[in-house]
């Protein structure tokens, strides 16, 4: 046993001597190749050395780069004795430190006159320069291989193709081997060769990138009355492969209007969705809901400032503080507005109409002189920076993702209050029959006061949300006051559902006709299709339903 046990010892050991001795071999073997590759850099004429540069860089190895740098600014030589090739930093005019090139090993002081310096032209510079960009294409940072990725995507050079070959096949990231494969076919489109150009328009084509097209457009170009690419076939597969990507980027296009349309939708939403509740109520035209909305924008203001002086290390928590605070303040002062003006009036639009508008007058000046006419800076947190960026120049951007799902968590948490809550049933009854609720003992003037504040409430929390994407200034509200009440009226006067479809309608629409028709024109359209829409439907979409709104 002990003479079987002994045995596999020694066969074990061995194994283990075998490849340990295998690796130093690679490792030693590698080696040899750097040196030897160096060593090429002062041998032959400069064309030889450009030659040399192209060998060096394709190896990727990181001690490359300060041998081809030490090489740019003049700081490699060879030793006169022995012929190696050493890194020089000059202590005096007659004094050099020198370390191996390869290795890196101090090789402590010698004299200027002990080495040669090895000389170079400004072709051999501008193979170096070459040479040191594409080693960033196998840095260990990723970000710093993207960026060389995209600097040769930009400027593509057959000098780089032997590094990005290296570069491709030891890419691990499958999105950087993508951007990788697109500079190498972006390199190849200046191939002397037919079949690379057109192997490379066929690879590029499969893409949807505006930066892929406009490689492919410059293959279609005449430069000095001549055709840029001399081929036919290339030429009619550039074409044909630009007109891929060109429909293509019309369908993202199209992808990118629908969320800006459900963006601009959810923006008003949130102004259009507190109006929806006194409009649809109590029937006031309240032309200072905008100053609500603008009041909770600078709530938002306020607050941050508040966290910026004293928690500044709590800054992203600001907005959460924020959205309670805009809905105390707005909610107050809209109860203070209807105990105030507003239930004197009731029965009389034309009076509602025009005191609200002086009122919001009021509020816009007494903003102004609290704050300044100036817009105020309200910062965005960490967590709302950034956007999702595709390949075909689409862009989500966080905020008004964001945004978007903020104002349906409102829309639904107003649902909710209206639907399982005393005063949520006590509004519906007034909505639907105000003397009828009275007579059944529902205090209608407390009903009316509330829903004021909570509708004032809700759109001090839209300008919670607009802050992000707007300027805050005591005009706010009136860009978005004149669209609240169509998506209101369209949507159907105090119907949550009918505000939701109005305000993704009418932004869908908005934003899919204005790159047809131009921002003015389109909000003209938007404006008659719905006066159209209202001759047919007066009650809108989705209409209330009760004896006293039927009546």
């Amino acid at each position: 046993m002990a003479v079987f046990q002994s045995l596999r010892y020694t066969t074990v050991s061995s194994v283990v001597l075998m490849i340990w001795l295998g690796m130093a071999a690679v490792t030693a073997a590698a080696a040899q190749d750097l040196a030897d590759r160096v060593a090429a850099l002062a041998e032959g004429g400069f064309n030889d050395k450009v030659t040399a540069v192209g060998a060096l860089a394709a190896t990727g190895d990181d001690r490359a780069a300060p041998v081809l740098e030490a090489m740019l600014e003049g700081l490699l030589f060879t030793q006169r004795e022995g012929g190696s090739i050493v890194i020089g930093e000059h202590l005096s005019r007659r004094e050099l430190r020198l370390a191996d090139a390869v290795t890196g090993a101090d090789l402590g002081t010698a004299g200027s006159r002990s080495v040669r310096k090895i000389r170079i032209n400004n072709r051999v510079r501008a193979a170096i320069r070459s040479a040191l960009g594409g080693l960033k294409l196998m840095h260990p940072d990723p970000a710093e291989r993207r960026a060389a990725a995209a600097a040769v995507l930009n400027a593509p050079d057959l000098s780089f193709l032997p590094t990005l070959d290296t570069a491709i096949d030891r890419e691990t990231e499958p999105d950087l081997k993508t951007l990788l494969g697109k500079a190498r076919a972006a390199v190849l489109l200046s191939s002397e060769t037919v079949a690379d150009r057109l192997e490379a328009v066929r690879y590029l084509g499969t893409y949807t990138d505006p930066e892929v097209r406009g490689l492919l457009g410059g293959l279609l170009v005449e430069r000095g009355g001549r055709q840029a690419e001399p081929d036919d076939a290339v030429r009619a597969a550039a074409a044909e492969a630009i007109a891929d990507i060109d429909r293509r980027l019309q369908q993202w296009a199209i992808v990118g209007n629908i969320y800006q349309g459900i963006s601009l939708g959810s923006v008003l939403l949130l102004a259009a969705i507190g109006l929806a509740i006194t409009f649809g109520v109590m029937g006031v035209i309240n032309m200072a809901h905008g100053e609500m909305v603008m009041l909770g924008a600078y709530a938002t203001f306020v607050t941050q400032e508040l966290f910026r002086a004293y928690w500044p290390g709590y800054f992203g928590w600001s907005l959460a503080v924020a959205i309670p605070f805009a809905f105390l303040v707005t909610a107050l002062v809209g109860m203070a507005i209807e105990r105030g003006i507003i239930r004197f009036l009731y029965g009389r639009p034309l009076e509602t109409l025009l005191a609200t508008w002086g009122l919001s007058l009021i509020l816009q000046q007494a903003v102004r002189t609290i704050f300044g006419p100036t817009n105020r800076e309200v910062g965005t947190p960490d967590w709302m920076q950034g956007a999702i960026e595709t390949t075909a120049g689409l862009t989500l951007t966080y905020n008004r993702l964001y945004i978007i799902l903020f104002s349906l968590i409102v829309l639904f948490a107003l649902m909710l209050v209206l639907r399982h809550t005393a005063l949520g049933l006590q509004m519906r009854a007034v909505t639907q029959n105000r003397p009828m609720a009275a007579g059944m003992g529902i205090p209608t003037g407390r009903v009316d006061m509330l829903t004021f504040g909570l509708g004032s409430g809700i759109a001090g929390i839209g300008g919670v949300a607009l802050s992000q994407i707007d300027n805050v200034s005591p005009n706010l509200g009136q860009s978005y006051i004149v669209d609240s009440f169509m998506v209101v009226v369209f949507g159907g006067v105090g119907n949550l559902w009918g505000t939701l479809a109005g305000a993704m309608s009418l932004g869908v629409i908005n934003k899919l006709l204005e790159p047809y028709a131009g921002a003015v024109l389109a909000k003209i359209l938007v404006l008659v299709a719905i006066i159209l829409f209202i001759q047919k439907r007066p009650r809108g979409l989705f209409a209330l339903k009760g004896r006293a709104v039927e009546a």
